[in-house]
Formats: C-alpha cells, structure tokens, sequence
C-alpha cells in the first residue's frame, strides 16, 4: 500500500483562459478510466470518501481510496491485481459502510495533460487539464473540464503562487465538488439539509453529530495503526459520552445514559493501544538522554513495546470489526440525528454542578498526607467532565465560560501527565526482567525514574493549579 497526503487546488478554465508554458516538465498525455464504487445510499460520498478503481495508459490498474484529513485528502493506493474489491479496502471502511455491498456507481475516462513545475532543481507541483467524460455503456452522458494543481515538494506558498499565475491567465473558481458529485449531480453533501436553529438545544444537537462525525473520520486511521488518528478517534468517544452527560438537563435522562453506556466499551478498546503509544514516545524521548550503555539497552525496551503494542493494535482491528461496534455506530447515527430534547435545565448550572463535584473529590485529597494516584486520577476525569460541561454551556451562549475552560484543560494536561507517568511506570515494571541486550536492566531503571520524577513534578504542580480553576469556577456565580 502506498500513502500520501493530497494537498491540492482545483480550478476550471474561464472562457478566456490561455494555456500557459509553465517551467518544468511535460506531462505526457494519459487517459485515465476511473471506475467509482459506493452503497447504494452513497453512505461514503455523504462522508467525503471516495473509492475507485483507475486504468492508465501503460500502467498497472490500481485502487485508490481518498479519505478526508483536515484540510486536505489522505489517499492510498494498492495495486489492483483483479476485478473485487480487496478485503483489506472493506476492513478500512467498516465504520462507513457497516457492511453494505460497494458496487460501481459511476465510470470518468479522463484526458490529462500537464506540467511537473519546477523551480531551482525542485518539483513543486503537478498542474494537469483535465477534460472529464462521464461515461455508461459506451455513451457519453455529460463533460466537464478541470485544472488542478497537486502539491509534490512545493508550499502552500507555492500553490498559492500557482494559483494566482493560473488566474491571471484566466482560470476561475472550480464548481467546487469531487469529479464524482459533479458526474452523479450531487450537492457538496448527500445528506439532507439540516434546519439551522439557535438556542441550547441546537447547539448540543450540533456538537453531538460533530462528535460523531470524527469517529467516522478517524476510525480508518485508527484501523491502519496511525497514532495520531487513534487519538483523535479516543478523543471523539470520550468527548460524545462527555456531551451526552453535560447535556443531560436538555435530553432524556435514559436515553443519554443508555447511548453512554453502549459508548464506553468502544472507549475502553482504543485506551490499551493510545497508552502504550504515549509510553513509547516517552520512553523514546528518555532514551536519547541516557548514558551510552542504557540506551542501548532502552533500544530494547522499546522493542518489547513495540511488540506489545502490535499484539494490542491487531486486537483492536478485530474488536472495531465485530458486530457489536458496527451495531453501536447504527446506534448513534440514528442518536445524534435525533436527538430526544426532553428537559428544559440550564447547562450553565449543570458546569457549576460538575466542578462542585470535581471540589469535593479535590478536598477529600487534603485530608491524606499523599493522594493515592487512583485518587488523582478520578480528580483529572471529574475536572474533564466540567471542561466539557463548560464548553458546551459556551457553545449555547453562557458568558464566561471559555476562561474557565482554559484554566480546567491546563489541570487536567497536568494531572494526565501524571496518569501517563503512573501507567509507563506500571508498564516498565512488567517487562520481562530477561531482556537480551545488555544495559536493558539498567535503562529500565533509569526509564522508571524518570517516569517517578514526572510523576512527582506533576503532583507538585496541582494544587497552584487547582487553585486558578477554583477561583475562576466561583467568579461564574
């Protein structure tokens, strides 16, 4: 399989356009045959993903999936070595298509000619035209024409030059959809358009669907091993089953609660993997400082979680797999496009509520000499309930929250540090104490000092802390 990340710029050519002689090298003309395949609902162009299988001239035929990242597409690629769709295209988009067949729903065959522009012995950009046929049995039903610009080693800078010099030649605005959604005459979004409202009902309804919207978005770089991804989708789950809790004045108590609790095991299968790609960076991050012979030894160390960490990966892909994690995203598709409103309660006393909680657990710490780290770590989840309280209460219009959200998110980075020191710590002592390299005993002991000096660090650093949250939580009385 082979990776990119896609940054590009689409434009069309204006009635008065004039090709340009770009510096650089000429792109041979190709046809391409781009074979499009989706559910019969188009569940994965709703979502911005699009699959196709392409034929060049002179070239392999090759699967190409494009899946949304920010800003700009990721797009993979394998080589197509039959008709059927690989089971390994299937397995990344479980999440969106909940195993619904994917059949061809459209067929382009593309003219291309361009320029690889270069400048200074650097390939910047491919600028190509594109004259697009939609095509079915032969026919021709519709064209459009394109010029795009993919970035290769150049800038936004670069792109944004390109474009300016495209303009000025008499390029204009693109229709501003995928070649697909023009080819099938669909809207930017298949979905149906939402009413828009205002007031707290709607903006939870908005941040629920926002959060179920990531999940979709990162459970395919979740299933590919990106670390980054499988943060962000951890981070989608927590923060929907932390809406639907804030949100509870304004929803149906039970249902909330049920959606919550359908939600936490998905929660806790991405947590195995998220902690030990946290321990590995900081292990890594260690090693670099230590004496000669421990970071040998800690080269080691982080072999065996690495390890540890792909026997936990596969577990993970098999999990998001089974039937009951397909039955859970049913479940909240159809929760957070209709959400049951049920309560008329103020959010702004349920983010006063949630911190009052997060004070009495903070004044049951005072009275042990030395908080157990159990202890911390439910003060970091109940100060985590009142930051997302809190913004939710600033999404519907309470003023002064976003102070307070600051100050709850700097306690809680501190006191997750110190969860990450407290479980590295665990992980390290578990090992196997028959590591082979020499110097593995010696950076793990090292490695464990480090993490009781994080530890240390962070629990010296809470209570000023701590402190500034408090104060702020009382000034929105």
């Amino acid at each position: 399989m082979k990776a990119v990340l896609e940054q590009e710029l689409k434009l069309r050519p204006g009635p008065d356009f004039r090709p340009l002689e770009l510096p650089g090298k000429e792109i041979a003309e190709q046809t391409l045959i781009s074979t499009y395949f989706d559910t019969d609902d188009l569940r994965l162009a709703a979502a911005a993903v699009t699959l196709r299988r392409r034929e060049t001239d002179g070239q392999s035929p090759v699967w190409q999936l494009k899946l949304p990242s920010g800003d700009d597409r990721r797009e993979l690629e394998w080589e197509a070595t039959g008709p059927a769709i690989p089971e390994t295209i299937d397995r990344l988009l479980v999440a969106y298509t909940r195993r619904q067949p994917l059949g061809r729903i459209a067929t382009l065959r593309t003219r291309r000619s361009g320029v690889l522009v270069r400048e200074h012995g650097v390939d910047l950009a491919e600028v190509v035209e594109d004259a697009v046929d939609v095509v079915e049995d032969g026919r021709t039903l519709r064209s459009f024409e394109e010029i795009e610009v993919e970035l290769v080693d150049g800038d936004r800078e670069a792109l944004r030059k390109l474009e300016k010099t495209l303009r000025g030649a008499g390029a204009i605005d693109a229709d501003g959809r995928p070649k697909l959604f023009q080819a099938l005459e669909l809207d930017q979004t298949s979905e149906p358009r939402r009413e828009r409202r205002r007031g707290p009902a709607a903006s939870l309804a908005a941040m629920l669907r926002d959060q179920y919207d990531e999940i979709l978005r990162h459970d395919p770089g979740t299933r590919l091993g990106d670390p980054e991804e499988l943060h962000d989708h951890r981070v989608a789950v927590r923060r929907l089953r932390a809406m639907l809790r804030a949100g509870r004045p304004l929803l149906d108590r039970g249902w909330a609660d049920g959606l919550r609790d359908a939600l936490r095991p998905a929660g806790q299968a991405l947590a195995e993997v998220r902690d030990l790609d946290v321990l590995l960076d900081h292990v890594q991050e260690a090693a670099a400082i230590l004496p000669d012979l421990e970071r040998a030894g800690a080269t080691d160390v982080c072999a065996r979680l690495g390890a540890r960490r792909d026997e936990a990966q596969r577990r993970l892909v098999a999990t998001l797999s089974d039937s009951w994690y397909v039955s859970l995203l049913n479940r909240v598709e159809i929760a957070v496009n209709e959400p049951r409103m049920d309560g008329d309660g103020s959010l702004a006393e349920a983010a006063q509520k949630e911190h009052r909680r997060a004070r009495k657990l903070v004044r049951g710490l005072s009275k042990k000499a030395e908080p157990s780290d159990a202890a911390l770590h439910e003060v970091r989840k109940a100060v985590k309930r009142a930051r997302y309280a809190a913004e939710l209460a600033g999404a519907a219009g309470v003023p002064r929250m976003k102070g307070y959200v600051k100050r709850a998110t700097s306690v809680q980075d501190i006191l997750g540090d110190h969860q990450d020191a407290v479980v590295a710590a665990r992980e390290l002592a578990s090992l196997d104490p028959d590591l082979a390299r020499p110097g593995a005993h010696m950076a793990v002991a090292e490695l464990l000092e480090v993490q009781a000096a994080r530890r240390a660090a962070a629990r010296a650093a809470f209570p000023r802390e701590w402190r500034k949250l408090d104060k702020r939580a009382r000034s929105l009385r």
